[in-house]
């Protein structure tokens, strides 16, 4: 792990619009989880269209997992804090994500994939993100990558913050995963009491943070535990400065809105209704699934 020596100073950070406390419900074969970034944030948030955030030590919330389902249009980012889930898709990949480690999917044209369980009991927790594509990548071919804790580039602060860079840049330090199109940058940050994180964010890029452990404050303004904050595209605000009066753990996300019409049903996201109609007519017959590269 290495140690931050640029430091990254914001001039003026981006205040909070809103909080947001998400909507319980259930995926899969009945998987309870809370959906912070549900549909009628997507273009406030694009590129970003979905964040789940489960947690349970109960493994009736759980041990269903995700049977076989479809994707067309957009990439998941499943993050996984603890826990071990077994992944298998259509092109015959197979991997075990695990404690710290990431699966990063770009469903393109489409893939059907599982998500089940390896484990009977103890915790399960951790989130999927959902990264919309660019109508020109919409149609490409699948594309995964398993990435372990290990894999995933590190570093801590002069303040004692540890960040994972899961993608995108921070403080000189390239994530495990970059976007032309989208630039988004997803970061972990383990703040200790006291400390605090500074990162430059582009203008008009969209952004947000989320509290899973804690408390952080942005601006002057709390944000509690298991609350999305999301944060103001101001003109004079180069980037984020986030706070914290005890140790918290929060996810920081941003990316470059695409300005694209969305139109998702379900599993499929893409820029019309016809391109969901042919995405259903291809998954009916068959022809939604090829191989992943």
């Amino acid at each position: 792990m290495n140690t931050s020596t640029n430091d990254h100073t914001v001039k003026l950070s981006r205040t909070v619009e809103r909080l947001i406390a998400g909507q319980a419900t259930s995926d899969g074969a009945g998987v309870k989880l809370n959906r912070l970034l549900t549909q009628n944030l997507q273009h406030r948030l694009d590129p970003f269209l979905m964040l789940d955030a489960f947690g349970s030590d109960d493994p009736n919330d759980y041990i269903a997992g995700f049977p076989d389902h479809p994707h067309r249009g957009f990439e998941t980012v499943t993050y996984m804090i603890a826990g071990r889930m077994l992944h298998r898709d259509s092109a015959g990949h197979e991997g075990l994500l695990q404690n710290g480690g990431v699966q990063w999917m770009t469903a393109g044209k489409g893939v059907i994939h599982s998500e089940i369980p390896q484990q009977e009991e103890g915790v399960m927790e951790g989130f999927q993100l959902w990264l919309n594509l660019p109508r020109r990548d919409k149609m490409k071919a699948p594309w995964y990558r398993d990435f372990q804790d290990g894999d995933l580039p590190k570093f801590v602060t002069e303040q004692g913050v540890a960040v994972t860079v899961i993608a995108g840049e921070s403080h000189g330090v390239t994530g495990a995963v970059t976007r032309e199109i989208t630039e988004p940058r997803y970061l972990d940050l383990q703040l200790p009491s006291g400390a605090r994180f500074e990162q430059s964010l582009a203008p008009g890029h969209n952004a947000f943070v989320y509290v899973y452990r804690g408390e952080v404050s942005i601006s002057g303004e709390t944000v509690p535990l298991q609350r999305m904050a999301i944060l103001a595209n101001e003109d004079q605000a180069d980037g984020v400065v986030i706070e914290a009066s005890a140790d918290a753990r929060v996810l920081l996300i941003s990316g470059q809105p695409l300005k694209e019409p969305i139109v998702q049903y379900g599993p499929f996201v893409m820029n019309s209704q016809q391109e969901i109609y042919q995405a259903l007519s291809d998954f009916r017959d068959g022809h939604l699934g090829e191989s992943a590269a």
